[in-house]
Parts: structure tokens; sequence; C-alpha cells
């Protein structure tokens, strides 16, 4: 039987290298731009991709079933001791798992170079993905709304690349791993203010399970 790979939301299993919002305002715009990027991650996923994912499905493996959501729990678990104590939340989407790391542990203004503060989460996160193979991971990379616009779109798919490196320097298989750069197209927050823009500046890893 052919896997059918399904990767369908930002939403899906979301690392947010980013803080949480402070207000309404605020959340309504984070919450457009989960949606935004959702539909963009879901035609890469379902179209020119999709041959890809079948081979990687056929390579890591696919789940069927009510092994989907034990495998998802597991993992959620497995998530919650590594990264207890580290102030990255986690949260449960369906079959899918959030997870928000805060914004100082990201990058500073117009540089792609992982912060040192940030290597221990992603230790614990690639440990993780090691032991649960059969999830994709898709690296989108952000910036906020200052300077020139190719530059930023540039900057954002540095940044996804850094953190992409970064995993599969510590094991993460690469084939598991897509990055894209939506620049400033896709704030999780309003760039009205340096704090904002801060959160702006940021990586989001979204993990699912590979299904048949």
């Amino acid at each position: 039987m052919k896997a059918k790979v399904a990767l369908v939301a930002v939403m899906s299993g979301s690392l947010v290298l980013a803080g949480c919002a402070t207000t309404d305002n605020q959340n309504t715009t984070r919450g457009a731009a989960i949606g935004a990027v959702a539909g963009a991650i879901a035609g890469k996923a379902t179209g020119n991709h999709k041959n890809k994912r079948v081979v990687i499905g056929a390579a890591v493996g696919a789940l069927a079933g009510a092994a989907v959501g034990s495998y998802m729990d597991n993992q959620e678990k497995a998530l919650r001791e590594e990264l207890k104590g580290s102030g990255v939340g986690v949260q449960r989407d369906g079959d899918r798992l959030v997870l928000d790391i805060p914004a100082q542990l990201t990058f500073d203004i117009n540089r792609s170079d992982i912060r040192p503060s940030l290597y221990p989460a992603l230790n614990d996160i690639a440990k993780v993905l090691r032991d649960y193979p059969k999830t994709m991971v898709v690296v989108a990379g952000h910036t906020d709304d200052t300077g020139p616009y190719q530059f930023n779109m540039n900057l954002s798919r540095a940044r996804a690349e850094s953190v992409q490196s970064y995993l599969v320097a510590q094991g993460v298989q690469p084939i598991r791993i897509e990055t894209i750069g939506y620049g400033p197209d896709r704030p999780a927050f309003q760039n009205n203010s340096e704090a904002n823009r801060a959160r702006n500046r940021r990586v989001e890893v979204h993990i699912e399970p590979i299904v048949e």
C-alpha cells in the first residue's frame, strides 16, 4: 500500500519560537497568521511535493488508525518530560503538538544564526524527533516588517535553514524536514512595537504524523 503523507497545518505540531500575545488584538493577528501559513503548507504538502512525501513515508514508515493517536500521545509525553523546566510550553491539537518557545531564544535583528540559548531546547526536540521518526517537520522562517522586503524574505529562509541544519546535525533525518521562508508576510503579532517585532523574528517548526 502506498503511504499517503499528510502534513496540513501550521497548527500542526507547531514549535513556535516566539512569545505569547498580550492583547486580544494580538491574539487575533496571530490566529490569522497561523491560518494563512496553514493553507500555504497544506498546498505545499499536497501539491508538487506529493511524490516526495510518499517516498518519505516509505522510508520512515507510516501510521494508520488508532496507532496515530497512540503514537502522538507517547510523543507528547516524551516532549513534556524532555522540556520540563525549559520554559517551553507543550499543547495538544488533535493529533498535532504545539510547542511554544519564548521570544528571547530566537534571533537578533538581521541575523539568521541561532542564539546559544536556543540550543538546549532544540537538542531536546531533536531527541524526541529521533525517537519518533514517523513524523514530518516543516520549518517556517519569519521576520518583522523593517528593512527591504526581499532582504527579509531571504533572511526568513536562512533562519529556517539554520534550524533545519541544527536538527539534522543532531541526528534528525534530513528527508523529514522541509523549510520555507515567509519574510514579514505572516506576522504572529502586529508590528507596532519593538517588543512585537522581536516576537515576529521567529521560526515555527510544525510536526505532524505521517499517515497511510
